[in-house]
């Protein structure tokens, strides 16, 4: 492992996997919530399952925390090479006639979504920690029944505005970072085939309709919270 990551192409390719990995649980995570516009009770009864099961808390959720870690970790490594590499500076460059402005600044938008990450975190993923470890499930938060209350803790995270502000501030940051970052993490991978284009037009989808999807969310449980 260490071998493939000494090299640029091998961090470039495990930068890549990871992005494809985070994809899919970007996916999985957006079908769940959108549950909570539709149906309260699916979407207790899927965050129960996905909350409790011990598969998915002891095996996936770690997996997932090290792919979130090492994504972002060897983002910054990547960036800091590519920049001490340019040993060549020139007068005057026109990065624009050979890269778009989001491959050019995509650390900083992984940046901000480094930040929204954390503050999701501090939202959501730690208080229900605290739940299950901690203080213990005070608030039958995990109860059976029906006393689940995922939804409505879910709805009332989304009351204030400014919290709804800053979710669709990261969204659009998330949807920038998706329209260069997938491409770029199929590129990386060697998937220039005739389905080239068909992945570049599905990735852009992908781009814009789970960003907005999450951003749609956020807006109706603010606008509908009791």
């Amino acid at each position: 492992m260490s071998g493939i990551l000494n090299s640029s192409i091998g961090r470039k390719f495990a930068m890549a996997l990871s992005a494809l990995f985070l994809m899919i649980f970007l996916l999985q995570h957006f079908i769940i919530n959108l549950t909570s516009v539709f149906s309260a009770d699916a979407f207790n009864n899927l965050s129960h399952f996905m909350g409790t099961n011990p598969l998915i808390q002891y095996l996936m959720q770690p997996v997932l925390i090290f792919g979130v870690i090492f994504h972002f970790v060897m983002g910054f490594v990547l960036e800091i090479r590519n920049k001490n590499a340019r040993h060549i500076k020139y007068y005057k460059n026109n990065g624009a006639a050979n890269s778009t402005w989001m491959s050019r600044n995509m650390i900083y938008s992984g940046l901000f979504i480094l930040i929204f990450l954390i503050i999701h975190f501090l939202d959501f993923w730690i208080p229900e920690i605290n739940t299950k470890y901690i203080q213990g499930d005070m608030s039958g938060l995990l109860a059976d029944g029906e006393t689940y209350r995922y939804f409505e803790e879910l709805q009332h995270k989304f009351v204030p505005f400014w919290r709804v502000a800053l979710y669709c501030l990261g969204f659009v940051f998330l949807a920038l970072h998706l329209l260069h970052g997938f491409d770029s993490a199929f590129q990386s991978v060697g998937a220039n085939n005739k389905y080239t284009k068909g992945l570049k037009g599905f990735g852009k989808a992908y781009a814009i309709v789970i960003p907005v999807g999450f951003i749609v969310i956020a807006l109706f449980h603010h606008f509908n919270a009791h």
